[in-house]
């Protein structure tokens, strides 16, 4: 007696929606990344430590801002007020960058991703962009935190309105430099690994165990040694090229004189280096889904 298979329905019905395409993976990639970065729809515990950190920076600004409309004194300009808060921004991207993507490799859902339309290319980019965005929101809330109490206590007039606009406009494209950075080599780490731990660590050693380098290469009798030494950490570098394009010292004192545009082109070097990279590391995960 032959067995008969039986078909039972229990309910499920084909897609007959729109088929949204890449673009919408990608921004929903996004949304979810800078919503993750701040520990959105998580745990308590998950939200601490990048508010503590935004908290710290937001208090920071307007201890300043107030303290300028008091006594009139600018005491960080937007330029500094990044470099300033560049430690900081280690230990927040150390811990953001793991949230973005070693999670992924350790829950195993890439293989999901990367069964459907999205490709490597896609992941990357949408991860970049969010903690790019999630860095820059972070410096560049207290900028405009500092801005408004700026504009609202010129003596100037108009002009100084629109004079300190400028400046703001450019302190964000400083802190725009400062977040691509953070966020292509911190990417970069968190990918090797789905242990946050040890993607934490690697990152906070790589822009932490460069400074050494770059006082002993600053130290050095040789001119040209110092004026290159800020080539050796990430963090100098990011400095040396604020140096470079603004005419003025920063608050790390990177003094780079004539070599400005050879810390222009490694910095451009690294970022795209950082993605080349995740993209070849996401080609090799996808393929081998």
């Amino acid at each position: 007696m032959s067995e008969i298979g039986v078909i039972h329905d229990i309910g499920y019905q084909r897609y007959s929606g729109p088929r949204l395409g890449r673009a919408a993976m990608q921004r929903a990639l996004f949304v979810h990344g800078l919503r993750a970065a701040f520990g959105s729809g998580r745990s308590a515990k998950a939200k601490a430590f990048p508010w503590l950190v935004a908290g710290i920076m937001l208090l920071v600004a307007v201890v300043v801002t107030a303290a300028r409309s008091i006594t009139g004194e600018v005491f960080f300009t937007y330029f500094q007020y990044a470099d300033q808060m560049s430690l900081l921004i280690i230990f927040f991207a150390a811990i953001v960058a793991p949230q973005l993507v070693s999670r992924d490799l350790r829950a195993g859902v890439l293989p999901l991703y990367f069964s459907r339309p999205l490709r490597a290319a896609d992941y990357v980019i949408a991860k970049f962009a969010a903690m790019t965005a999630a860095v820059w929101l972070l410096m560049g809330v207290p900028q405009f935190i500092m801005f408004l109490g700026a504009a609202f206590t010129t003596e100037t007039g108009v002009g100084g309105v629109f004079g300190e606009l400028g400046d703001l406009l450019a302190g964000w494209a400083y802190s725009l430099l400062w977040a691509v950075t953070f966020a292509g080599v911190g990417l970069l780490i968190a990918s090797l690994t789905g242990k946050q731990a040890y993607s934490a660590t690697g990152i906070v050693a790589v822009f932490m165990m460069s400074v050494p380098v770059v006082g002993v290469l600053a130290s050095l009798p040789d001119t040209t040694a110092n004026r290159l030494s800020g080539l050796a950490s990430p963090t100098f570098l990011i400095a040396g090229v604020g140096e470079w394009l603004t005419g003025r010292q920063s608050e790390l004192d990177v003094g780079v004189g004539g070599f400005g545009p050879i810390y222009g082109i490694e910095a451009a070097c690294l970022v795209a280096a950082c993605l080349l990279l995740l993209l070849a590391r996401y080609r090799k995960v996808a393929s081998a889904n």
